[in-house]
């Protein structure tokens, strides 16, 4: 009896360390695959979503396997890093979403539907220069100034800041207005047509976002202009017939 139990012993531990070893097998090949398919399926919502912002952007996919993810068709969320976003005319700025509920499609109405968004905007006072500087009569500008006391921004005109222009922007009804709070030169008003065009640009740059988005508060710091976007159902519009091949040959094909 005893012959027969120790010989028993190995046939068992050798099952054992075959189960064992087979069953790390498929782990190590599903996380391998996981990090395949996740890198690529990356690249493709950036790709997705680059159309949307405008400039080059970081995503960051869920906790969600991408793996089961390609079975129900739904991804929970993905956030969007970017350092040079553009709305409008604006240069410089820095953004961080969430997108959320992300259905990707392939149609000729639409490239994928989204339940709802959220971001945050940073408009730095030398993006904001710089966005100005770029303008026909940027020439005449000089600096930003933002004092988050009062809430407003100066911009200096001319040599040395020889003339200024205060503006105070503030949201309402899911729009930015921007108004002028003071505009001289040692005492005389400033020409119009330059009041204008520097107002305009900073609306035109505040006014307009992606996916539907509103902005819902903002907030001048020190150095900066800061937004909080808000949106929510939006239906992406149909991608070119490259785009959708390029989509259907990428790993963003298995969430279709």
């Amino acid at each position: 009896m005893a012959a027969r139990t120790n010989s028993a012993a190995p046939r068992s531990n050798r099952v054992l360390i075959i189960s064992l070893t087979v069953i790390v097998t498929l782990v190590a090949v599903l996380v391998a695959g996981e990090l395949y398919v996740r890198h690529n399926v990356k690249t493709c919502m950036a790709d997705q979503f680059e159309s949307q912002l405008g400039s080059q952007v970081d995503v960051g996919l869920s906790w969600k396997p991408v793996l089961l993810q390609s079975i129900d068709k739904n991804t929970p969320y993905i956030t969007i890093d970017s350092d040079d976003t553009r709305f409008g005319p604006a240069e410089g700025m820095q953004v961080h979403a969430r997108i959320n509920d992300i259905r990707i499609e392939d149609n000729a109405d639409s490239s994928g539907t989204i339940g709802s968004s959220e971001a945050s905007v940073n408009w730095s006072t030398e993006g904001i220069l710089t966005t100005l500087q770029q303008q026909t009569f940027g020439s005449l500008i000089s600096g930003v100034t933002a004092d988050s006391n009062a809430g407003t921004l100066k911009f200096d005109v001319g040599p040395a800041g020889l003339a200024g222009l205060t503006v105070k922007p503030t949201v309402s009804n899911g729009t930015v207005d921007v108004e002028t709070v003071g505009a001289e030169i040692l005492g005389f008003g400033l020409p119009t047509d330059l009041v204008d065009g520097i107002v305009q640009t900073l609306t035109s740059s505040l006014q307009t976002y992606p996916l539907g988005m509103q902005p819902t508060s903002l907030q001048v710091t020190d150095d900066a202009i800061n937004i909080t976007l808000d949106g929510g159902p939006y239906t992406m519009p149909p991608a070119d017939t490259a785009a959708q091949q390029q989509q259907q040959q990428s790993s963003c094909g298995i969430l279709l």
